[in-house]
């Protein structure tokens, strides 16, 4: 029985397994809450393994989390299906539609060209149902993302990545099965790992949040956190919300959605997976200081300045496989000086604590 979150320390299920759900979210149904995400058991990084459908686990106290099994299952038949377990499936993000009283499953397919497959159920641990096969929202390109609906407006809102070049947002339609005609684009960069990746969405009085990552592969890298006053933006960088984060690696993580917990007036929980725990023994003294950061940084900016000779190398291809099935999860508490957000690093943290 866990009694507390201890950030990036390993996290087993009520039966001692390892929790796989990564890259995921959380919703809470009545007193219940559901954590559901990548289920990377077989993902050792020695296979073409990518993943094993998506899992999910129940809890009432969001320290022990039941195992509900997988609700969205491989396809393992199907070498063209987007749920074959050697398609690079990423990110399940689930919201319920109110009017359809539906499910609405939107997974990440990255394949060539990248695009969203969407899936519907009547309850949310399934079975569900493919209902869309291939999203490219707007004709987009499409990459890391977060699909929220408003609560007092009922809209449904897609936010993603579009590779290498910015964040656009979206407006889903009324089962929120597809998107609407316009977007809205934001943080243009030209490359990695100066392009923005990962966006995770909040709304905290009056004002629409997003923090993302930069794009290092499983390396790492400083967050950057905006706001907006409208869901479209335009949003307002607030810069790095993680706080005497010397490695500047975000704490050794990568954020992949924030939960607001319905039980308490102010607390927003940071969901980090923390792919590669590995690291700062590897890194030593280089990671301290950020040093290490810094030469990941540059390593992938020269692989994409169109002007550089940079080889990629088997060891670079290699660093895209790990073993994501020891990966792990760095759960913060949000803090706020007036409309800025940030993030201080807690060796263990209650929610009891929060009112």
């Amino acid at each position: 029985m866990y009694e507390s979150i201890k950030p990036g320390q390993p996290w087993l299920d009520t039966d001692g397994n390892r929790i796989q759900a990564h890259g995921g979210s959380i919703i809470s149904v009545g007193d219940t809450f559901y954590w559901y995400g990548e289920n990377k058991e077989k993902t050792t990084g020695e296979n073409n393994i990518w993943h094993w459908g998506v899992r999910c686990y129940s809890s009432r106290d969001m320290y022990n989390w039941k195992n509900e099994g997988i609700i969205i299952p491989p396809d393992t038949e199907d070498e063209t299906s987007p749920l074959h377990p050697a398609s690079m499936m990423d990110r399940p993000h689930i919201i319920y539609n109110e009017t359809t009283q539906k499910y609405v499953a939107w997974l990440k397919i990255m394949g060539e060209p990248p695009y969203f497959t969407v899936l519907i159920s009547d309850h949310l641990l399934g079975p569900y149902k493919i209902i869309n096969r291939r999203v490219n929202p707007c004709g987009l390109n499409v990459g890391d993302f977060d699909l929220k609906a408003d609560d007092k407006t009922k809209k449904g809102y897609l936010i993603s990545q579009r590779p290498h070049t910015s964040i656009y947002i979206v407006r889903l339609n009324d089962d929120y099965t597809d998107v609407l005609g316009e977007y809205t684009e934001h943080f243009p960069h030209t490359a990695p790992p100066d392009a923005r990746e990962a966006p995770a969405y909040f709304y905290r009085n009056g004002l629409h949040y997003m923090i993302t990552s930069g794009t290092t592969g499983y390396y790492s890298n400083p967050s950057e956190a905006s706001a907006a006053a409208d869901w479209m933006g335009p949003y307002e960088i607030q810069g790095n919300p993680h706080l005497n984060d010397t490695t500047k690696t975000s704490f050794n993580s990568q954020i992949t959605s924030v939960f607001k917990h319905p039980g308490k007036k102010d607390l927003y929980i940071a969901l980090a997976d923390r792919w590669r725990p590995e690291l700062p023994v590897l890194a030593g003294d280089k990671w301290e200081s950020g040093e290490y950061s810094d030469l990941i940084q540059e390593k992938f900016r020269r692989i994409f300045d169109p002007a550089a000779e940079f080889v990629f190398s088997p060891e670079d291809a290699k660093d895209m496989r790990i073993n994501s099935s020891v990966s792990g999860y760095v759960w913060l508490p949000l803090k706020f000086d007036k409309d800025k957000v940030y993030i201080e690093w807690l060796d263990e943290w209650k929610i009891e604590d929060y009112e």
